[in-house]
């Protein structure tokens, strides 16, 4: 979890992931909203949203939480995802950031049952999941993975619990050909386990010329995905209505 902190500041995929999730929230939410991310970590993500309105997170990690506190981030709670202690039809926009493919499907789906029940009839729901069998390699270990999705698991997701797609797309389509050959080499050689360095290498920052040409790629990426989707990637997003 330290090491995620760390990296959520300067990573290359933190900051195209920012990059890719602020547009689709300026399209539909204006300031001052109230807004929940389930299953926030540090909190990081939490202070991005802030900028939209009132903004809260939890999580049931208190080692994440802690490290929150400790910079600061003030509006964050200890709770699970699968029974989330806020009042129905709370929020603005609920927010779910590489949460829902770590859970067991009976989880899974109370998870966004609960998403569902706090986001205002009107309101939004934004997710971020990892994507594409293909691409399971050393991180899907670090960060627990039961399952990755594709476009069509993540709307009957999605739809099951009763919200309308808005937006559906892969992200980090620039990165692909080079991220498919890792992970290729690494299941190949087995998956290393999650206490071994192979494992944590996949969360350090890379050298920074290397970090700042991938955050320059993923940045001309997130400005193709204002106007179009694309057609695969390692992630998924989703931005999602509750009916009014």
């Amino acid at each position: 979890m330290r090491a995620t902190a760390d990296a959520e500041r300067r990573h290359f995929w933190f900051r195209g992931f920012r990059a890719f999730i602020v547009p689709m929230i300026e399209q539909v939410i204006r300031a001052p909203a109230r807004i929940l991310d389930c299953g926030c970590g540090t909190g990081a993500n939490v202070e991005l949203l802030a900028r939209f309105g009132d903004a809260f997170g939890f999580d049931l990690s208190p080692v994440g939480l802690r490290i929150g506190h400790g910079a600061h981030r003030t509006r964050l709670a200890r709770a699970t995802v699968t029974a989330v202690p806020f009042p129905d039809n709370a929020f603005d926009l609920v927010t779910s950031f590489d949460v829902l493919y770590s859970l067991e499907q009976p989880d899974e789906h109370a998870a966004i049952a609960e998403m569902f029940r706090l986001t205002r009839p009107g309101g939004y729901t934004l997710i971020n999941v990892a994507a594409m069998n293909v691409l399971r390699g050393d991180h899907s270990v670090l960060s627990r993975e039961v399952r990755r999705y594709s476009r069509g698991t993540l709307r009957e997701l999605v739809t099951g619990a009763g919200f309308t797609v808005i937006r559906l797309t892969y992200t980090n389509f620039s990165l692909f050909l080079p991220l498919a050959a890792v992970r290729l080499a690494q299941r190949w050689r087995g998956l290393a386990r999650e206490e071994q360095p192979q494992a944590r290498r996949e969360i350090s920052v890379p050298w920074a010329p290397v970090n700042g040409l991938l955050t320059g790629l993923l940045l001309l990426e997130s400005v193709w995905l204002r106007r179009f989707n694309s057609p695969w990637g390692s992630s998924l997003v989703c931005l999602a209505r509750k009916p009014a």
